[in-house]
């Protein structure tokens, strides 16, 4: 009898702390971070490995492919954060959506690349056809600022086209399809380590900043619906402190990144990213301290399409106060 009830007694409390464990699963609040699928979910990589851990929420975070897919899930409430370039985030603001610009996780990362040996400088793009990532996007624009301040007039003295997407590009290059493009990381890094007649020519961010911008210019941005953070600030403050160490462990260990990159499948080969992390600038700069730099390359978007970052430069709320 007494072997029975002590049986008993061990189900019950079993049982009960399964209850309870049960419950507070229920209870916690989703907390879904979402980021593109390649380059720009690189920095984030540790998040995939060890998702942070916040009493109260169920931190997740996934990689879809492409930009559209993550703004609509913002749009839509399905995420909290995510990671877009800095104008879509804007945009997406500008028509609504209760989004803020927490940090820049990205800054440039383009590379002018050219097989062409008539190729040595910006100088020599004259009567040239340059191969572009993403019309309408930042590499076009910062591209098209750059030419202007070396005197050469875009779509007149070169010709600009937008017919590959950056892999196509990466190996066009190496095939000798094409000659000069511009490309972002790591598919530069693919592309030179691809074809020994590829080079970089010159350096694209400082281009940038003797063209009037910025020391550089945003590629990527880590943003969170605003509601959200309202209620729930602390949380959010305990996830941007796992993005930033996240991206200090990614420059500081690119091997063991590449590593995890290719694990959990973000499109990219570990010897790739093991090899352009050091060519990348992946940081994590807070929304406050970047917005001088957002705000420059912003309106270099107003000069060319004021619609592509919603018609104004973005008022100070669209940056995250921590």
């Amino acid at each position: 009898m007494k072997k029975t009830l002590f049986f008993a007694a061990v189900f019950m409390i079993t049982a009960g702390m399964l209850f309870a464990r049960g419950g507070g699963e229920r209870e916690r609040t989703p907390l879904v971070i979402n980021t593109i699928r390649g380059p720009s979910g690189i920095g984030m990589i540790k998040l995939f490995e060890h998702p942070p851990e916040i009493p109260g929420f169920a931190v997740s975070i996934a990689a879809f492919g492409s930009q559209d897919i993550i703004a609509a899930k913002l749009a839509a409430g399905e995420a909290a954060m995510g990671i877009l370039p800095a104008n879509v985030a804007a945009k997406l603001a500008a028509s609504g959506v209760p989004l803020q610009m927490a940090a820049v996780t990205g800054t440039g990362m383009l590379s002018l690349l050219s097989s062409d040996p008539a190729v040595n400088s910006i100088a020599d793009l004259r009567g040239k056809t340059v191969e572009v990532t993403g019309r309408g996007a930042t590499p076009e624009y910062v591209f098209r600022r750059i030419l202007l301040a070396r005197g050469i007039e875009p779509d007149r003295d070169i010709i600009l086209t937008f017919t590959l997407s950056y892999p196509e590009i990466a190996q066009a290059l190496i095939a000798g399809r094409i000659r000069t493009a511009l490309l972002p990381e790591p598919f530069a890094t693919m592309a030179l380590q691809g074809n020994p007649a590829v080079r970089q020519i010159g350096d694209v961010q400082e281009e940038w900043s003797r063209a009037g911008g910025h020391a550089n210019y945003p590629m990527t941005v880590l943003v969170v619906n605003g509601d959200f953070a309202r209620k729930n600030r602390r949380a959010v403050n305990r996830i941007l402190e796992a993005c930033k160490t996240s991206s200090e462990w990614v420059v500081a260990h690119p091997g063991e990144a590449g590593a995890l990159v290719e694990q959990f499948e973000l499109g990219l080969r570990a010897p790739v990213v093991e090899a352009a992390v050091p060519r990348s600038n992946y940081v994590f700069i807070p929304a406050q301290e970047a917005r001088p730099a957002i705000e420059a390359l912003f309106t270099v978007f107003l000069e060319h399409d004021p619609a592509s970052i919603g018609g104004a430069l973005p008022p100070g709320s669209f940056y995250f106060q921590d």
